[in-house]
């Protein structure tokens, strides 16, 4: 869609803008788009409290309950409440590897429908479009599904058995581009965009109303060059919104270590860097050890990637190998052997301090330090509790141990894997007073945005109307994020009765509209 094509909103001033359309801005707008969640007849919950409350009030949706009143006493293994709660309805006891059925329904209400318009840099999927195809996703497959669609009925509709309940990144970055079209949310969505801005503006004479301003550039086809090739330009746009919704996610800048040498050309800050390497011929058994920097699913994958061509590896991070904060520690075995494998390497061959530093040379037993191949691992050595010093251009990298130790070793190439910031260019400071830490640069982690738990308002916006949900809140996973796209829903809903002046009479009338039309939609959840 043509950003500058405003033909479907009904005045200047957009209801709602999203800023991103990975999976976050996809589930909001479905719920913007007028796809409600009702408790099914019958329905029923394993939570027996939760249970109760669904049952006291059952001909209201979600959208119109207290999510707060229907978070309490729930626990899960996120810590944003409404997560939990959303969780819990749309997988219930998953947690606990059973297929209970989902207690809701799910029905198209066009009159609940919110003009939106979701800006994305790429096609809907966002950062999974740019992950590698081949590796397994870390969540189950129906952990990465969002409402109303199936992923494994999808998977089964293109002849696919989802391997081990999990699927690559490319098919999810492909079901999520066939959701946002099987759910008819194209005219929601704008493609090729960069936000440069947003601001506050302010109300003027005229009687315009405090808004938000978003300004950028949209990358489309220009002039015809010929054979069928167009030129691609930049047409910048200006949009007006009431509410601004921050859902960009947190892969786009590279996290770095800050030390000497770290811009050197063998220095790598992304796994696609060490795919393009092995692709072009540069490494294999011969080749100098690759030092992975990082405990990560993605220092993993390097990890398996570089062993699977027998190319020796040092690994180096900061933690210890039994430190219950490990991804690894919380990771169970059978669903996850390939992390299992990397955490047993992790574990039984650790660099031991000796008179000699390790050797590059991954056949050598002449030293306990070194990546031996009569061990059970052989071309691997782990390097817990050490950091990077330095990095020289004879492609040397010094460590340094948590006691001050320092070990040199000779590398064919570095891969520094140790998570990724947020690209929030846009905002002022780049977002950092946003931030639980206001001095501190945003990140999922150590500083996500700071939001009301119920609502997902930004706390520390500059006006009313801004909302933050996916893994700029801390919420990696989207089993999880999901929640933030039903908080905003409701408050939007809730907001909009407010102005409305609704008695709740009104909502009570709807429902008995709702339960006499005939050309809605129930999609069973």
């Amino acid at each position: 869609m043509d950003v500058q094509d405003k033909d479907i909103f009904s005045g200047d001033i957009l209801p709602v803008v999203i800023i991103g359309n990975g999976p976050s801005g996809i589930c909001l707008s479905y719920l913007l788009s007028g796809y409600t969640p009702y408790l099914s007849p019958d329905a029923s919950h394993p939570n027996p409290l939760l249970h109760s409350k669904l049952h006291e009030q059952p001909h209201l949706s979600l959208l119109d309950q207290d999510l707060e009143y229907l978070c309490e006493g729930l626990e899960g293994r996120s810590s944003n409440p409404v997560a939990v709660l959303f969780d819990s309805l749309l997988l219930p006891n998953s947690d606990f590897g059973l297929d209970y059925s989902s207690p809701l329904a799910w029905q198209y209400e066009p009159a609940r429908a919110v003009p939106h318009l979701v800006l994305g840099k790429g096609p809907p999927g966002g950062a999974w479009h740019a992950m590698e195809g081949s590796m397994l996703t870390l969540s189950l497959a129906n952990w990465m599904e969002l409402p109303g669609l199936k992923l494994k009925d999808w998977m089964r509709d293109k002849r696919r058995n989802v391997r081990n309940d999990r699927a690559t990144p490319a098919e999810i970055a492909s079901y999520y581009q066939h959701y946002v079209s099987q759910m008819a949310l194209e005219q929601n969505f704008a493609c090729g965009i960069t936000v440069t801005s947003v601001t506050r503006q302010p109300g003027n004479q005229e009687g315009s109303p405090p808004c938000w301003r978003v300004m950028g550039l949209q990358r489309r086809e220009g002039e015809e060059l010929g054979e069928g090739s167009r030129v691609l330009e930049e047409v910048p746009f200006s949009l007006l919104a009431h509410n601004v919704v921050l859902a960009t996610g947190t892969h786009d800048i590279p996290a770095q270590l800050g030390v000497e040498g770290e811009a050197l050309p063998f220095v790598c800050h992304s796994f696609w860097e060490l795919e393009a390497a092995i692709a072009r011929g540069e490494l294999d058994q011969s080749s100098d050890p690759v030092v992975v920097v990082g405990a990560g699913l993605t220092a993993a994958d390097a990890v398996l990637a570089a062993h699977h061509l027998n190319t020796p590896v040092y690994h180096v991070f900061r933690r210890s190998v039994t430190d219950p904060g490990l991804i690894f520690n919380q990771l169970p075995k059978l669903l996850y052997p390939e992390y299992h494998k990397v955490h047993q390497m992790m574990t039984q061959q650790q660099h031991q301090p000796g008179p000699s530093p390790p050797t590059p040379n991954h056949h050598s037993t002449s030293s306990s330090s070194s990546p031996s191949s009569s061990s059970s691992y052989p071309g691997y050595l782990s390097f817990p509790r050490h950091t990077v010093v330095a990095f020289r251009p004879d492609r040397k990298c010094i460590l340094e141990s948590d006691s001050g130790q320092r070990t040199v070793v000779q590398v064919s190439k570095a891969l520094v894997l140790i998570g990724a910031h947020p690209n929030l260019s846009f905002l002022p400071h780049n977002g950092r007073p946003l931030g639980i830490y206001p001095d501190e640069p945003i990140t999922c982690r150590r500083n996500p945005i700071d939001v009301d738990p119920f609502t997902n308002r930004v706390v520390a916006a500059d006006g009313p109307g801004m909302y933050a949900m996916g893994p700029l809140v801390g919420e990696n996973f989207v089993r999880f994020l999901k929640g933030g796209a039903l908080a905003i829903a409701t408050d939007l809903a809730k907001r909009r009765r407010e102005e409305e002046g609704a008695p709740a009479d009104r909502v009570m009338d709807r429902w008995v509209d709702r339960r006499t039309e005939t050309d809605c939609c129930v999609l069973e959840g």
